[in-house]
């Protein structure tokens, strides 16, 4: 399994960022996906998720309105397109494959992944 993700860097307060995540290695059309992100001195947090079919999507309260989730199961991708970024998003965000086929729901334990990618920094500030 390997989780690349890419679009991460420095934006403006209320600017925007497109990540996307390149899976391969496992049937991707069976398992949901996440993305979760580590702030500098905290713990990973999740932030966003979709099922895997694609028509699901639970976010974090803090999110919800200014990401989008989606993924691509003919490319194997997942996406998380980010508007009127804050200070506070600044993290290093993860895209991560949930461990149990077709196992979802919201604010899952990190626990349920098996795999992670390696992370892109994400740095809001003006």
């Amino acid at each position: 399994v390997q989780l690349v993700e890419s679009g991460g860097g420095l934006v403006e307060p209320g600017g925007s960022l497109r990540l996307s995540c390149a899976a391969s290695g496992f049937v991707f059309t069976d398992y949901a996906m996440s993305w979760v992100r580590q702030a500098p001195g905290k713990g990973r947090e999740w932030v966003a998720g979709v099922n895997n079919g694609g028509a699901n999507k639970y976010y974090v309260t803090f999110v919800k309105g200014r990401f989008t989730i989606s993924r691509d199961n003919v490319k194997n991708m997942v996406y998380l397109q980010m508007n009127n970024l804050k200070p506070s998003d600044t993290a290093v965000y993860y895209c991560a494959k949930w461990t149990t086929r077709g196992r979802f729901y919201s604010n899952p334990s990190l626990d349920e992944y098996d795999h992670w990618g390696h992370g892109t920094q994400v740095t809001v500030s003006s």
